[in-house]
């Protein structure tokens, strides 16, 4: 019988599983948020059903994400009943997805299996699931899309919505998602081997695609269960999920590009820039308008402009440095260090102020004509946007200095 630990320190590092296994049959992690009403239940049936098919030969790991309502506390006081059962807290990431590859990592079963700890996932159609790597298979998924699969009580949005899903992912990604009916299916088991050596890094609340996609995954069995409605807790399905899974299948497709991309030009931070930017626009057309609007001041529109500028910069700097670039920002405490990013950014925002300027007033004199100074205005901000982005990211926000350790 191998012995195992109740507790175990969450992994670090890239997101890869090891070849060698510690002599375990299957290793069956169970991500956790806020599921205290739900565990004992769960943990209860599984190690009943676990205890006949695999006897002493299978291990449920339960990977809590530090849950307001103690779900890993609760876990932990189950130990003492069910020796089979491994509690990870983790208190530095997030995610349900990555939560299934860190308890991978420390499982010491040839089979890894995931199953969700709300009870909408039937523990017995793991029997099913089991006999079918057994038999060969490298990968077993729990479908709602095959004999014996459906859903108990779903609206038709959600029906909708999860079809849709599934053909686009067929349009998209032919090659995984034609590969099983579930596309979106957070039930499964697969072989070690079959993922052991590759980095997974998945997106959002399905490792699915993942698996399939970057794996060495043969032949894939698929057992129908029928998807059940909450017991308790609130459910945590969203329209990201879905936002998630298209971003998902178009990194996969792309083959390794978009990282690439990502790498040298963070697409992430670009979004939170232009958002922020969006805020500046707002700020700069008010004061543009108060300033130089015919009704208002009247004031000459270089003047104005000028103005409303170096006020939508102020803006920009305060939202950049609290959350676009707050890593660094953190990095780099202090009113001192504060003040030299604000001017680093407003040298960079100046100097795309004056390209701001000449556009706008080439727009606004040839090309719109002189009733649409507010539309001319739009095109130089968005035109300027993505040359205030890149300086400010190689320039304002970046570890240049490191702190001096004493001899």
């Amino acid at each position: 019988m191998t012995e195992l630990s109740a507790l175990v320190k969450p992994p670090q590092g890239p997101l890869k599983i090891a070849a060698d296994s510690s002599g375990l049959s299957f290793s069956l992690v169970i991500p956790t948020y806020n599921e205290s009403k739900n565990v004992g239940k769960l943990v209860s049936h599984l190690c009943a059903l676990l205890d006949n098919l695999l006897p002493n030969q299978y291990e449920l790991i339960l990977v809590d994400d530090n849950s307001p309502d103690q779900t890993w506390e609760v876990a932990q006081q189950l130990t003492v009943h069910y020796p089979r059962l491994r509690v990870m807290r983790r208190q530095q990431e997030r995610g349900l997805s990555s939560a299934v590859i860190r308890g991978w990592q420390v499982a010491n079963g040839e089979i890894l299996g995931v199953i969700d700890a709300d009870l909408q996932h039937p523990p017995d159609t793991l029997s099913q699931m089991v006999k079918q790597v057994q038999a060969g298979a490298d990968l077993a998924v729990a479908s709602r899309h095959v004999e014996g699969g459906g859903v108990s009580d779903w609206s038709l949005l959600r029906r909708f919505l999860s079809r849709g899903a599934q053909m686009l992912g067929l349009l998209i990604l032919p090659s995984v998602v034609g590969r099983v009916t579930d596309p979106m299916s957070g039930y499964f088991m697969v072989r070690r081997s079959a993922i052991a050596g590759h980095t997974l890094n998945p997106v959002g609340y399905k490792i699915l695609l993942e698996v399939i996609g970057r794996g060495r995954v043969g032949d894939i069995a698929e057992v129908g269960y029928v998807f059940q409605e909450r017991e308790a807790g609130e459910s945590k399905v969203t329209w990201k999920q879905y936002l998630e899974y298209l971003g998902h299948l178009v990194r996969l497709r792309s083959g390794g590009r978009i990282a690439r991309i990502r790498q040298t030009f963070p697409i992430g931070r670009f979004l939170r820039f232009g958002l922020v930017g969006l805020s500046g626009v707002f700020v700069d057309m008010v004061v543009l308008y108060l300033l130089s609007d015919p009704s208002t001041l009247a004031w000459g529109l270089t003047r104005s402009k000028i103005l409303a500028g170096e006020v939508a910069i102020l803006n920009n700097f305060l939202w950049n440095d609290a959350w676009t670039f707050a890593d660094v920002a953190r990095s780099q405490q202090g009113m001192a260090a504060r003040i030299k990013r604000f001017l680093k950014f407003n040298a960079v925002c100046l100097s795309g102020l004056v390209l701001n300027v000449l556009l706008l007033n080439l727009i606004f004199n040839v090309v719109f004509g002189q009733r649409y100074r507010y539309l001319a205005n739009l095109v130089a901000i968005a035109v300027v946007t993505a040359w205030n982005f890149w300086m400010n990211l190689k320039l304002s926000w970046r570890v240049t200095e490191v702190k001096k350790t004493s001899k």
